[in-house]
């Protein structure tokens, strides 16, 4: 065992988190809609064919905001085969699959309010531009009185769906991406389109596409020159990033949460140079709408084959070890919850996803589906800044930790031990907090790292009660090597 160290003071804040943090992600991809979120006829499906037992889980795992409908898929797509009673059956190209659009915005936005989550959407500026997203736009806001908008009374909808979160694109860096254009075509295309969608709703919040992930050849330029041609008529720009032990090092895989922080720290650099260069009041903010541990080597090594509706695709079955990275990323977002404003966890439901649901079977919790719980539940409030003092674990600190004040003043505090071989003797100095105690004290760890949840064994990996103390004014708890832990004080 070895000691570690943090104080907790209510003087040193960062800021305060917006509940949009905690968002997730809902791509036609593989099966997160097709017998994930939908599936009529299953069993627990209500009449619209959403299955309740995903619903369930969903408002559990606390999600605030959801992605539609990509992601990849979103740059090939077009909105109206997924309205009114017919519906062309279409190609995919994205993920080679094969899409009956039974599911589109409609669907979507009667999910949305039945899971209580906000719609965030993305148009596409792949194959389509300017005029498809004011369509969309005024299909989906526009109360009524224009084609678009009594298309959409004519469909059931007679109240706008009123959508205020818009991605203007997916990827649009990324060679993959269908539609593919240079920064500078890019951030032209987005500012028109921004300046469009805004000339029919003005209150609209708009996200740019930032690089697909910190390792694409032209990360930081891409930013600074889409940003350029954009920075007045946008509100946020994307950052998609995931993780997996690459090459099995799994050191290095454990100290994810690091790698994320210096990726949020350099586009914040990006952004604001552009602020400056330009003579600029407003700040550009973050928007974190793609992250999760996803084996995407297994993908790579084994893509489709065949055209297939909803196939099984990035179906990762995530162990103990997976759940500690999530823990360790969510930690890195509150750690800058001052300019990462939004983020979504990708995906909801069997794709890389904290929840799996078997087509006409159950539906249930993966390991990396309680940190986030736990952060969503209690990671509401003001950030304090709290700097760990630890032995290393490979080139980071093994302790990855942050604590967030809730409005009730109840502190919470999150942490990873990244250490594979050492537990952690934490004193975490809360005089500063005044006359408080422990009141919960949860781990989140196994002797076995590969440990995992199924349908047999659905509660195989979840957090359990641990021991911690606070005698004048310290706190003590032992971290186990590769845990998460929170621990609330009020």
């Amino acid at each position: 065992m070895t000691d570690a160290s943090l104080t907790i003071d209510p003087a040193f804040s960062i800021g305060t988190v917006d509940p949009r943090l905690f968002g997730s992600f809902v791509e036609h991809l593989g099966r997160c809609v097709y017998t994930g979120i939908y599936e009529p006829g299953h069993p627990a499906a209500d009449e619209s064919g959403l299955r309740r037992d995903v619903l369930d889980l969903v408002r559990e795992l606390g999600v605030t905001v959801v992605r539609y409908p990509g992601g990849n898929f979103v740059s090939g797509y077009r909105w109206e085969d997924g309205v009114g009673p017919d519906r062309p059956v279409r190609l995919d190209p994205a993920w080679k699959s094969i899409e009956t659009n039974e599911f589109g915005l409609g669907e979507f936005m009667t999910w949305a309010r039945a899971a209580g989550v906000a719609p965030m959407m993305a148009v596409n500026l792949g194959t389509r531009g300017v005029q498809e997203a004011c369509d969309l736009l005024e299909y989906a806001n526009h109360p009524s009185g224009t084609t678009l908008s009594d298309l959409r009374v004519k469909h059931g909808a007679a109240e706008p769906y009123d959508i205020r979160m818009w991605c203007l694109g997916n990827e649009m860096d990324g060679p993959w991406q269908t539609g593919h254009k240079t920064a500078r075509e890019y951030g032209r295309l987005a500012a028109e389109t921004a300046r469009a969608m805004r000339m029919i709703d003005p209150g609209l919040e708009l996200v740019a596409c930032g690089s697909s992930n910190a390792e694409m050849p032209t990360f930081g330029t891409w930013e600074a020159t889409v940003l350029e041609e954009a920075y007045d008529q946008v509100d946020y720009v994307s950052l998609h990033s995931y993780y997996e032990p690459k090459d099995g090092d799994v050191t290095a895989f454990l100290a994810s949460g690091a790698a994320m922080e210096a990726y949020i720290e350099d586009t914040i650099a990006t952004c604001d140079h552009v602020r400056a260069k330009l003579r600029r009041s407003k700040r550009v903010n973050l928007s974190f709408d793609e992250w999760n541990v996803w084996y995407l080597s297994r993908f790579q090594n084994d893509p489709p084959t065949e055209w297939a509706h909803a196939p099984r695709l990035l179906e990762d079955h995530y162990n103990v070890m997976d759940a500690v990275v999530v823990g360790s990323l969510l930690i890195a977002l509150l750690r800058h919850a001052d300019r990462v404003r939004m983020a979504c966890q990708a995906q909801l439901v069997n794709v890389i996803a904290p929840i799996v649901a078997q087509p006409g079977g159950p539906a249930w919790r993966q390991t990396i589906f309680h940190p986030f719980s736990q952060a969503a539940r209690y990671g509401r409030g003001e950030v304090l800044r709290v700097e760990p003092v630890s032995p290393a674990a490979g080139e980071v600190p093994a302790l990855h930790a942050t604590a967030v004040r809730g409005e009730d003043g109840t502190v919470t505090l999150f942490a990873v031990n990244r250490s594979r071989s050492d537990a952690l003797d934490l004193a975490a100095d809360a005089r500063a907090l005044g006359d408080v105690r422990v009141l919960e004290s949860w781990v989140l760890t196994d002797s076995d790292l590969d440990a995992r949840n199924s349908a047999t064994d659905p509660d195989r990996v979840r957090p359990r009660t641990a021991a911690s103390t606070l005698e004048d004014g310290v706190l003590r708890a032992v971290l186990p090597p590769v845990s998460w832990s929170v621990i609330r004080l009020g």
